[in-house]
């Protein structure tokens, strides 16, 4: 699966999604870009993108977005509050997700 990662998530949890093309938002050349066009331009080559953003779902309409959101619920972005939420995301990618899709993954 290909799936970027948010700028607000530790560059450190990508070697950990093994398994899957991973890149995060600066990699792609797109760090500052606002939600709307993130999402747009990351449609046409992810299939899934990675977020704390607890409020994405109710600023865009992710429905008609071309790639599945998955949002880590969790007090902080530090790597290690979000190490234990990183077996979940590992079997979400496995089992796969479709485009439009929000899920939910917290502690």
């Amino acid at each position: 699966m290909r799936v970027l990662l948010d700028e607000c998530l530790p560059r450190r949890l990508k070697p950990l999604l093994g398994g899957h093309n991973v890149q995060t938002v600066p990699e792609a050349g797109w760090s500052g870009k606002k939600n709307g066009d993130l999402l747009r331009v990351a449609s046409e080559s992810f299939d899934a993108f990675i977020t704390m953003d607890q409020n994405l779902q109710y600023q865009q309409n992710l429905k008609v977005a071309e790639l599945a959101v998955i949002v880590l619920e969790c007090r902080t972005n530090r790597f290690e509050d979000l190490l234990p939420l990183v077996p979940r995301l590992l079997d979400l990618l496995r089992e796969g997700i479709a485009p439009g899709e929000i899920v939910r993954i917290g502690v």
